[in-house]
């Protein structure tokens, strides 16, 4: 893609995407995995999203891509076993204690990536993380007090103040981050609730 992949987005110094970029390319990969998930008879699981497999079109449109280990349901089954694992740190944790496979998988990993957009820091990095202390946790003890201090400067351009609104936004999307990654698979809200509430972000944000 002529926009190269949203990791090199996040990391790269001489590229950056403001907040309203960063939810319109999330916005599009959930739709795209809402789509995998729900868009036919037979579910498709991802099982390894990642900024690295999405992909940003000269339109700035972002395509999930990387179908390498991916899995096709039967209608009858939602949930399957594989020894295949997908990236260390987006891995829901049923995924890679038990290699279950299933939707909310997915979930989990989209959870893990959309707070990597926000905070621009990955899952694996060790300044910060360590065993007991992943992504998920150090957002989670960020929200909502302390949480303009855990997401990237970048967000805004320097002329950009960061306002009430703005803040009310990002507490928003951490809030469906940490729905997304809850620990149980049956306690994460689907892609369509996810689709759901990030247009309604995205909306409000689009008044301001």
């Amino acid at each position: 893609m002529s926009n190269g992949s949203l990791d090199n987005w996040l990391y790269r110094e001489d590229r950056h995407l403001n907040l309203l970029q960063r939810i319109t390319v999330m916005l599009d990969v959930a739709m795209a995995i809402e789509y995998l998930h729900h868009g036919h008879d037979t579910p498709i699981v991802h099982c390894d999203l990642k900024p690295a497999n999405v992909f940003l079109g000269e339109d700035m449109v972002a395509r999930v891509g990387d179908f390498g280990i991916s899995k096709i349901f039967a209608v009858s089954k939602s949930v399957a076993h594989t020894e295949t694992l997908g990236t260390l740190g987006y891995i829901a944790p049923e995924y890679g204690s038990e290699g279950i496979v299933s939707a909310s998988g997915d979930v989990y990993s989209y959870g893990i990536m959309l707070m990597e957009v926000l905070a621009k820091r990955r899952p694996t990095d060790e300044e910060i993380f360590n065993e007991n202390l992943g992504l998920r946790e150090w957002i989670r003890r960020a929200f909502p007090n302390t949480m303009l201090e855990v997401v990237d400067a970048n967000l805004f351009p320097e002329k950009e103040q960061i306002t009430s609104k703005s803040e009310i936004c990002i507490a928003s999307m951490i809030e469906l981050a940490l729905h997304c990654t809850k620990e149980t698979p049956k306690s994460r809200i689907t892609m369509t609730d996810v689709v759901k509430r990030l247009n309604k972000i995205k909306n409000a944000f689009w008044e301001m």
